[in-house]
């Protein structure tokens, strides 16, 4: 738990990042072995990118760094709950544990509209913890989204 709140508090440092550069304030950081191996926050609207969460960004550093498209025994903290291409992207990355603070009702595929990294389809298992310092990055899409409203 002291780890999880730790990596978590560098993921809303990167959340703070998306948002000074105007972009939805998710931040996302990967570690294995208490060492980060990638990080990103939400650039789609600077990169002209869909692609560009902060979770594929992370993901995408972390590969180059691991030098391997597979990240096993690693662990993805990220701000808000992933979205459908973010879990799909985490399961094929073979990602062992998900933390996530804040849940997304509406897009949320880690158990809020779909549980995609628990599919038994699937041939990857995700374990997946939520609520760390979830008030804390609420807070920070709230005040985000109220100002732009």
């Amino acid at each position: 738990m002291k780890n999880d709140t730790y990596w978590m508090s560098r993921a809303l440092e990167l959340a703070q990042q998306a948002e000074a550069e105007g972009e939805v304030p998710v931040g996302a950081v990967i570690v294995r072995d208490d060492v980060i191996l990638g990080e990103g926050w939400n650039r789609p609207i600077v990169s002209h990118d869909t692609t560009a969460h902060a979770e594929i960004q992370a993901l995408r550093a972390a590969c180059q760094q691991a030098q391997n498209y597979r990240l096993p025994k690693s662990t993805l903290y990220v701000t808000l709950e992933p979205c459908l291409m973010c879990a799909g992207a985490i399961v094929h990355a073979r990602i062992d544990r998900l933390v996530f603070a804040a849940k997304e009702p509406k897009t949320g595929a880690a158990g809020s509209c779909f549980d995609v990294l628990n599919t038994p389809q699937l041939n990857h298992r995700v374990s997946c913890e939520h609520g760390i310092l979830a008030e804390q990055s609420s807070t920070l899409l709230r005040n985000f989204f109220r100002i732009r409203r």
